[in-house]
């Protein structure tokens, strides 16, 4: 297979991320399945893309025809077996190690010989996948950065089998898809996450000890360290179950205790507050993901 015969993208999870990384393929050009398990969760994300197109229409970088062609190009559907007929997969569903590895075995049955499997995981083996799908040569690691449609990275990762077919192929479409390809290892937290983090898991700490409130540790970052967001309020976006996942991936696999995720972040999602998602993490927010106020003081 080249790239050019890459012609429909099959997205499996129409979370925040398979919808951005749906948004992206579109716009591309590429027509695009996008599978969940509910219809509910499919009106959800498609309303989703289409807002986000209108933005990036209303900020010029689409025209509004162009807009209109990317959504007529993603197909929502419950349906698994659909994605017999695409060339490419793009798994994002949550960081589960179990849950995509049975999904990983059902689309080698499903997809034919060749179709090229990928995981936008952000931390899990993607050699354990391509144990998992039976056919490690076609498994590679598309990891999008969030959020997909404004981010540039894209981090590709090789299993141990992934073939260099498969490597080149993965590479080829990042370009296609107006993102910066990074190659990584496969090692826990590849490149970003391996750095960010921890970075963020300390940030936590920071908290919990009494360091500073939410809202002055975030404004040290941003403005101490010119970062765009600050470490906690990046954390409500990404989600603190995936932050958590990621810390106990990180612990796991590299058996270092300076990755242990703080408590404070296991019991934030113990308690369900993961976040803007949720509507509370480390900052309060609205229906609308905007942010309200900081929760103050420690927990």
């Amino acid at each position: 297979m080249t790239l050019e015969d890459i012609k429909t993208i099959g997205i499996v999870g129409a979370g925040q991320m398979g919808r951005g990384i749906a948004q992206v393929c579109a716009t591309a050009g590429y027509r695009v399945l996008l599978v969940d398990v509910t219809e509910a969760s499919l009106t959800e994300a498609l309303a989703k893309i289409r807002a986000g197109l209108e933005r990036a229409s209303e900020r010029g970088s689409l025209t509004s025809y162009r807009a209109g062609e990317a959504l007529a190009l993603i197909r929502p559907t419950v349906e698994l077996d659909r994605l017999h007929a695409v060339q490419l997969v793009i798994e994002a569903i949550p960081e589960d190690l179990a849950l995509k590895e049975r999904l990983f075995a059902e689309l080698n049955r499903i997809c034919r010989p060749r179709a090229i499997l990928a995981s936008n995981t952000s931390s899990i083996s993607i050699t354990k996948l391509g144990t998992a799908a039976g056919r490690p040569a076609d498994v590679v690691g598309l990891h999008f950065m969030n959020p997909a449609p404004v981010m540039h990275l894209l981090e590709v990762v090789r299993g141990l089998e992934t073939s260099e077919t498969t490597l080149n192929l993965a590479l080829g479409l990042a370009k296609r898809l107006g993102k910066t390809p990074v190659l990584a290892k496969d090692v826990p937290g590849f490149i970003v996450n391996r750095i960010l983090i921890p970075m963020i898991n300390e940030a936590i700490f920071a908290l919990e000890n009494g360091v500073a409130s939410a809202e002055d540790i975030d404004l040290a970052m941003v403005t101490g360290a010119n970062h765009p967001v600050g470490p906690l309020a990046l954390a409500d976006r990404i989600g603190l179950d995936t932050v958590l996942s990621i810390c106990d991936v990180l612990h796991r696999g590299l058996g270092d205790a300076k990755f242990r995720p703080c408590p404070l972040l296991r019991r934030y999602v113990e308690a369900g507050w993961l976040g803007r998602k949720t509507g509370r993490g480390f900052f309060l927010y609205e229906a609308s993901g905007e942010r309200r106020e900081a929760l103050s003081g420690r927990t």
